[in-house]
């Protein structure tokens, strides 16, 4: 049964997240890649760079925008499943951290704003 109430922003975000993406030329490799206690939402390539992305998506920002809620805990932990996934498929090239932010509001409206190369891990 799909009600109102069973809609899941947080995978409804990735979904249009990955659209935008593949929009935009990038190739997708994996959605919610998982190592250890990390996630990583989307592993994708632009042309030969290996791009991390982590979705973040609010219904309001009166507390912060979405992308906000991306602290150090998470960045080291996107970093930690980065590093293994490079690992596993031998790639030592390129790579990048984005964010792709979703504000949906209540009335329906959205905004999507993409950090390209919006952080590197420990610095």
């Amino acid at each position: 049964m799909n009600t109102k109430t069973d809609f899941n922003l947080g995978n409804w975000a990735e979904d249009q997240a990955e659209i935008f993406l593949i929009g935009k030329g990038y190739k997708i490799v994996e959605r919610n890649y998982r190592y250890a206690k990390a996630e990583v939402d989307i592993i994708a390539w632009e042309d030969h760079v290996l791009v991390f992305v982590e979705v973040k998506a609010r219904s309001y920002d009166s507390l912060g925008t979405p992308e906000s809620f991306v602290d150090r805990k998470k960045k080291r932990l996107l970093a930690t499943a980065a590093s293994a996934f490079m690992e596993e498929i031998g790639h030592d090239g390129e790579l990048r951290f984005d964010i792709i932010s979703i504000l949906k509001r209540k009335d329906g409206s959205t905004y999507t704003k993409h950090f390209v190369d919006a952080f590197f891990p420990g610095l």
